[in-house]
């Protein structure tokens, strides 16, 4: 009897979670116009007065004038241009070689969690900056993939092109990205909460690196992640599996709970530094923008490929 029991109560586990990834799914679809004109919204502010991620180098296209610099080429002035006025110029072109970054939106069940403080929740905060970012991307030239979902693209409706793939996508909504092999120029920005077991962030960490792309990983939480501002008798239900922790005084459990979210975020940072990835956390109840920015800065890649000085584990 007691086999049977476990049995149905597993069945009913699995039963909700279908249900719930169903409701989640009619969540999504219902708030992605919303996401998207968030999304744009957002671009469109960061992008003013940004030259995006243009650089001089081979190409067809003006970019801008610059001062001569004693030891160039002669060859190198504009003779029209320093015609005007006393000193010389160079005309740069703008760089062409686009390169290609590979965005990871975490859409797993623990990422639709929401408390009071936050202004979204973890699957819309992270959802509207991936948008927003490929925006920004293309816009300078990039060509902005998903794993597994949707083969890179420079198109302008990029945007639409990836709500429209979240839509139609019926696979596992998994946390970490899929496995696959980046090419050695690509960058892979990945959005989650990071809750998953560090066994599993190091198998993903060290396959998506093999080839020596870089990358940047963002922790997306909530405020309630942060802080664990409970007290009483809790009960918590596990998104993912569905099971039930219950705390009589859940306020004697939050010391040793932040301890433990710094021991995995340490863990983490370990991983990243190896690598020279960036690793950096971020709170709902901050703005979308500021996170955006952070990307946005990090990624700035010159043709000899030095980075910015984003420093890994700064907070985003």
């Amino acid at each position: 009897m007691a086999a049977e029991t476990r049995h149905e109560a597993g069945e009913q586990r699995e039963l909700l979670a279908i249900r719930r990834a169903d409701g989640e799914s009619r969540t999504l679809a219902a708030s992605l116009p919303r996401l998207v004109l968030e999304a744009r919204r957002i671009a469109a502010n960061v992008i003013h007065g940004l030259h995006g991620r243009r650089r001089a180098g081979a190409g067809e296209s003006f970019w801008q004038y610059r001062r001569f610099v004693s030891g160039e080429p002669s060859q190198n002035v504009d003779w029209r241009r320093s015609a005007r006025d006393d000193h010389l110029y160079v005309r740069e072109q703008e760089w062409e070689a686009a390169h290609t970054v590979w965005l990871w939106p975490d859409r797993s069940p623990s990422m639709a969690f929401a408390s009071k403080t936050a202004r979204d929740s973890k699957l819309e905060r992270g959802l509207i900056v991936t948008f927003a970012l490929a925006e920004l991307l293309v816009a300078g030239g990039e060509r902005v993939g998903i794993p597994g979902l949707m083969n890179p693209t420079s198109s302008r409706n990029v945007i639409d092109k990836m709500a429209q793939a979240m839509l139609h996508d019926d696979a596992a909504r998994l946390s970490l990205p899929p496995s696959f092999v980046p090419s050695a120029l690509a960058e892979i920005v990945v959005l989650s909460d990071f809750w998953s077991p560090m066994p599993e962030i190091r198998t993903t960490l060290a396959g998506l690196s093999a080839s020596g792309a870089h990358g940047t990983l963002v922790q997306i939480v909530d405020p309630a992640e942060e802080t664990f501002p409970y007290s009483g008798r809790v009960e918590f239900v596990e998104p993912e599996s569905g099971g039930v922790i219950t705390a009589g005084r859940a306020e004697s459990w939050a010391q040793d709970y932040v301890a433990r979210v710094a021991l995995h975020r340490d863990e983490i940072r370990s991983e990243t530094n190896k690598l020279d990835w960036l690793f950096s956390t971020h709170t709902t109840s901050r703005s979308a923008a500021e996170l955006l920015l952070f990307l946005h800065s990090g990624m700035m890649v010159n043709k000899g490929g030095a980075r910015s000085t984003v420093k890994a584990g700064r907070s985003a």
